[in-house]
């Protein structure tokens, strides 16, 4: 019960932070800035328009997004831009930091700004659509998908000149990049600034159209305000790492089939319930491929299968294997933007695999063990009752737990004492205490 109530309280106060955590008022004319790091995905997209209602709300300057991303979901990379451009606050996509790059549908992202920058030594392009597993596409279907992309950049990229249509277009036809001294040379970018209050001192005085009004910019004096995620953006920020994804959904399964295979604890369950919701949240945020998918649910049945007809660990090793490939197929690296790290995958399904076999297989010995010689020896002696015997269910005694029957087909409710009055194979029958 105080597990419960821990978790309840846990999970309330996570709300209670994210939605009391107040945006500081901030002076009119400041320089808002939001760090947009990782693969474009729903978190991204919810911070950012968080970002452009501040700016707008607070009537800043101008709204600094430092971009620093491999790409990510088209359907997303769409709804940023639609926000960019139909923001009432200019907008500067500044990919940032040195080392950094706006690859893919970081590229849209950059030339859909009102203003746009790149630090030293980073890089840009590379927009050219793969398949699910990143390699190339079928001829026709590459086409059309290529006409669709050409278009919407060539709209992004059309008032930076011809010599930037062209490379935008090449961006996707032949997946072309370039650094940012290159960009500046081609009129892809505006500026190279080293940091922010280079990048403000440069656009100081610089023309831009924001929803069809001409406004210049004055930002030499602005004074710069960072705009954070929420906590609860920042959790899901972590959660949507597809290795995080992967290990709470592998360990909230594991938990579960622990208190499965042990009952009467609770706590195993309730974190089960929560990695595993958690993990299947995640998972219905990021772009999988189903065969992984399919693997994944082989090696939970694999596990399950284990715990009810036990194997000797056959089906535990089928698991994990199982496990492990359909974790290396599971997410579409094409969609995510980046190749996901094989070394996480790989642990987690060897940590699963070992302590399935150590936890839950002594568990398991221990609820189905054969009684021992001296098994007789508990007539008469007291157990707990761990689950409501109607009349089955389990009870624990002398440290382990057993399956047990009332001997009066009567039922007891958990809590309840009761009198072991025989042994039948792996199961004692007990009887209400007189």
């Amino acid at each position: 019960m105080k597990t419960k109530l821990l978790a309840l309280l846990f999970s309330i106060s996570i709300i209670l932070t994210a939605l009391l955590t107040p945006s500081r008022a901030q002076s009119p004319g400041a320089a808002l800035t939001l760090r947009a790091k990782g693969p474009v995905t729903p978190v991204m997209l919810s911070y950012i328009q968080r970002g452009i209602a501040a700016a707008e709300a607070q009537q800043a300057e101008i709204l600094i997004i430092k971009l620093d991303t491999p790409g990510g979901q088209i359907d997303l990379t769409r709804e940023i831009i639609q926000s960019i451009i139909n923001a009432n606050v200019p907008v500067a996509v500044y990919v940032y930091p040195s080392g950094g790059f706006a690859a893919s549908a970081g590229t849209f992202i950059t030339l859909s700004a009102h203003v746009a920058a790149m630090a030293p030594q980073t890089s840009i392009g590379a927009a050219s659509p793969v398949d699910a597993q990143g390699g190339d596409i079928e001829e026709t279907l590459r086409a059309k998908l290529n006409n669709i992309l050409v278009a919407d950049m060539k709209n992004l990229a059309e008032r930076r000149g011809e010599k930037a249509v062209e490379w935008a277009t090449q961006a996707i036809t032949e997946a072309k990049a370039a650094s940012a001294n290159e960009a500046l040379d081609l009129g892809i970018i505006d500026f190279i600034a080293s940091d922010v209050p280079d990048l403000l001192q440069q656009m100081d005085g610089f023309e831009v159209s924001v929803r069809g009004q001409t406004k210049i910019l004055r930002t030499a004096n602005a004074p710069i305000v960072d705009f954070n995620p929420t906590f609860a953006e920042g959790i899901l920020a972590v959660i949507l790492r597809p290795e995080i994804a992967f290990l709470l959904m592998t360990i909230g399964t594991l938990a579960i089939i622990y208190e499965l295979s042990s009952p009467g604890g609770y706590v195993s369950g309730v974190i089960g319930i929560i990695s595993l919701v958690l993990g299947l949240y995640a998972l219905g945020q990021l772009p999988i491929n189903f065969a992984g998918a399919a693997l994944v649910l082989l090696a939970l049945i694999f596990f399950v299968a284990e715990v009810f007809t036990p194997t000797h660990g056959a089906l535990t090793l089928a698991g994990v294997i199982s496990l492990a490939l359909g974790g290396l197929l599971l997410f579409n690296e094409a969609e995510l933007g980046y190749q996901v790290s094989v070394a996480p995958i790989l642990a987690t399904s060897l940590f699963v695999g070992l302590i399935f076999f150590f936890i839950v297989g002594k568990a398991v010995a221990t609820l189905k063990m054969q009684p021992a010689s001296g098994a007789e020896g508990l007539i008469g002696a007291t157990a707990l009752v761990k689950t409501p015997l109607t009349p089955a269910g389990t009870v624990f005694t002398d440290g382990t737990l057993w399956n047990a029957e009332l001997k009066e087909g009567e039922s007891a409710a958990v809590g309840e004492s009761v009198e072991i009055a025989g042994v039948e194979g792996l199961k004692l029958i007990v009887r209400r205490k007189a």
